[in-house]
């Protein structure tokens, strides 16, 4: 397998404070191990929203190299990184992304999207969950909002910041919104300086169509 690292960067316009976020990334069929996008689009909110996760425990679902993640902790978040627990590769590039990014406090945790494991219930109160692309695949849209709507069960007041690419006018997460109880709010990408091709010093997110959205509980 081709391993490569890549360097994205946030903030430093007019002179001002940046922080540089490095991912690991396998060139492999494995979704998990690609930066996409989306995970551009999510660091830039983030880092736009750096007083809302300072200081705030932040769960990121389907990590992957874990850039939203890995960002969230150098604006000192508490952070959790989680993947798939039954590809533990994709586990052991979160925790490589760490150890690049020189964040040994991040932890990582094995979750899969629609169970609840018992490692799920030893962590602290969780107030941002965060996933980039996560509505990928139509499959994983109920049991990815099963999750979500686990955890803010379980803490009261948490939101969830996800972004995802339009890949087809037929899929809606919609219905399954109302299902679990939960509201969402659309954030236009110019409102936090991410309507352009390229952010973080990278080529992406490019020409694709991304949406940010911030879902909590009704």
């Amino acid at each position: 397998m081709q391993r490569s690292l890549r360097t994205f960067r946030f903030g430093g316009q007019d002179g001002g404070e940046s922080v540089e976020v490095i991912t690991p990334e396998v060139l492999d069929p494995s979704y998990g191990m690609y930066t996409w996008p989306c995970a551009v689009v999510l660091a830039q909110f983030i880092w736009r929203h750096q007083s809302q996760v300072a200081t705030k425990h932040v769960l990121e679902l389907g990590a992957g190299t874990s850039l939203p993640g890995i960002l969230a902790a150098k604006c000192g978040a508490s952070v959790t990184l989680t993947d798939n627990c039954h590809l533990p590769c994709c586990l052991e590039n979160c925790r490589r992304s760490c150890e690049v990014n020189g964040v040994s406090e991040v932890k990582v945790l094995g979750l899969t999207w629609g169970q609840v494991s018992p490692a799920m219930l030893t962590l602290p109160p969780v107030d941002v969950i965060l996933g980039s692309d996560c509505f990928y695949d139509p499959k994983d849209f109920g049991d990815v909002l099963a999750t979500v709507y686990y955890f803010m069960q379980q803490n009261p007041g948490a939101k969830f910041w996800t972004s995802y690419q339009e890949r087809s006018s037929d899929w809606s997460i919609e219905p399954l919104l109302k299902r679990w109880k939960l509201t969402c709010i659309h954030f236009p990408l110019a409102l936090f300086g991410a309507d352009s091709p390229s952010l973080g010093g990278s080529d992406l997110p490019g020409n694709h169509s991304i949406q940010m959205l911030q879902i909590t509980a009704s």
